[in-house]
């Protein structure tokens, strides 16, 4: 059994450092890189990148909303056409620098808001999807687990991963608890660890509600911004590799 392990990363700007992804990278087996709308720079990309390959971890986009104030977490009323050209650009810079440093890319996962709109609405998953697949149809598509964006990437041909969170809370629709609403992050480290090993190997997670629901679990996402982030991040692949529960990138096509 294995599992992949994603963080996402190259989240500073300019004089404004976020995140300690040096270090993260020694525990996770993907890393899904800003590329300037939500967080990042060019500088960034490149060190981010540079750091990943120094590692051996596996480099995705991470394109996201033009919302640099808002981190890429408010949602926006932009169209599908405005969704395609904008997670094409994005994913095209990063695809630039990867290349120019001997790398290659291998995922792409959406960010924040534009990663939860697309998990409900057909029409911008379907978007995102065919922008994914026209920069590189051996792209992975990294998606909620079971959503509209992880669908649309099946229609579009591509290589999909389930993905499924180590600190969020789940409602009956499969989808994340709102970050702006109450119980929406798992702080507590132990009841992270049992929700992620539930969901790896038993195909459940606990909804708020207190309801179980069918998940399907390819790829986990930690966060490398919070304070304890290192500390958190070492502990859950530790935990994951006591379970037996190998942890590496998702091979492509």
């Amino acid at each position: 059994m294995f599992i992949d392990l994603n963080c996402d990363m190259g989240e500073s700007f300019g004089a404004y450092l976020k995140g300690n992804d040096k270090e993260i990278l020694n525990y996770v087996s993907s890393a899904n890189i800003a590329c300037g709308f939500h967080a990042g720079d060019p500088s960034t990309m490149r060190k981010t990148v540079t750091l990943a390959l120094e590692k051996g971890v596996a480099i995705g986009a991470h394109p996201g909303l033009p919302d640099l104030v808002g981190f890429g977490r408010r949602n926006m009323d932009i169209s599908p056409q405005e969704a395609y050209d904008l997670v094409l650009y994005q994913v095209g810079a990063l695809q630039s620098f990867v290349h120019a440093e001997g790398g290659t890319l291998r995922h792409v996962k959406p960010h924040g808001a534009l990663y939860n709109m697309a998990a409900k609405n057909t029409e911008l998953a379907m978007a995102i999807a065919k922008a994914i697949y026209k920069a590189g149809p051996e792209l992975i598509l990294f998606g909620l687990a079971g959503s509209h964006l992880v669908k649309a990437g099946e229609k579009h041909g591509l290589q999909t991963a389930h993905e499924v969170f180590a600190d969020r809370t789940y409602q009956l629709d499969g989808t994340l608890k709102p970050r702006r609403d109450p119980n929406a992050l798992i702080t507590d480290e132990e009841q992270s660890v049992k929700q992620i090993i539930r969901m790896v190997k038993e195909g459940l997670v606990r909804t708020v509600q207190g309801e179980d629901i069918q998940v399907q679990a390819d790829t986990i996402c930690i966060h490398g911004d919070g304070p304890y982030a290192l500390e958190f991040a070492r502990n859950i692949r530790s935990s994951l590799e006591s379970e037996g529960i190998l942890v590496r990138a998702i091979s492509g096509k």
